[in-house]
């Protein structure tokens, strides 16, 4: 369950990294597969992936894909199982997972973690949360949390040789997942691809 950091210490992740074929399936897919597996960062903190969003490439109107490549969102583009990292509303870092086939533009916005690991870290770059609760239930709160900033865009999250690493801890997967329409667009509304642990309090907006 360890890792060989190439460009740092040994790390011990909680848990074992996903492989490259986990990624290299349609986003919608992967989507629901991620609700139970583990964000995790080299310094110790990790958080239980609960919500997540699919954006599929060329078919899909809300993604940043969705017109072609450009020098923002080249790496969406690239091999599955690499760190996405946009910046939005001029103010917010936000993370994804590549998905698919290099070439097709898909990819896994996570909207929100259960806190797991490193929570004093997490309270340091959250100073402003109110409660171990609100520490990662959104997408931009959770990249302040785990400190995902741009840097991070491109990031292998297969080899974890780059800080990050999505793991599978063991953990049951959610007894129920619900699907639903995505937050925050105008467009592509017709495709159910928000998808949450059902029950959970770590999920950062409405049930529709």
């Amino acid at each position: 369950m360890g890792a060989i950091n190439t460009t740092g210490p040994r790390v011990r992740w909680p848990g074992k990294r996903l492989d490259r074929s986990f990624f290299a399936r349609p986003a919608p897919e992967v989507a629901p597969d991620l609700l139970h597996m583990v964000l995790a960062s080299r310094d110790g903190r990790a958080g239980r992936i609960v919500e997540v969003e699919a954006y599929v490439g060329a078919v899909d109107p809300a993604a940043h894909t969705f017109r072609g490549k450009t020098a923002r969102n080249a790496t969406m583009f690239g091999p599955p199982g690499h760190m996405y990292v946009y910046f939005t509303y001029g103010m917010h870092w936000c993370c994804n997972c590549v998905c698919d086939l290099q070439g097709q533009g898909s990819g896994v916005l996570i909207r929100a973690l259960e806190p797991l690991h490193g929570i004093e870290l997490m309270r340091a770059a959250r100073p402003g949360a109110k409660t171990d609760r609100d520490l990662c239930r959104g997408p931009a709160r959770l990249t302040q949390a785990m400190g995902i900033t741009g840097v991070q865009d491109g990031v292998d999250l297969v080899r974890g040789s780059q800080g990050f690493a999505v793991v599978d801890d063991g953990a049951p997967a959610p007894a129920a997942i619900v699907a639903g329409p995505r937050i925050g667009i105008s467009a592509g509304l017709e495709f159910p691809w928000r998808f949450h642990a059902a029950g959970s309090r770590y999920v950062s907006g409405p049930v529709r």
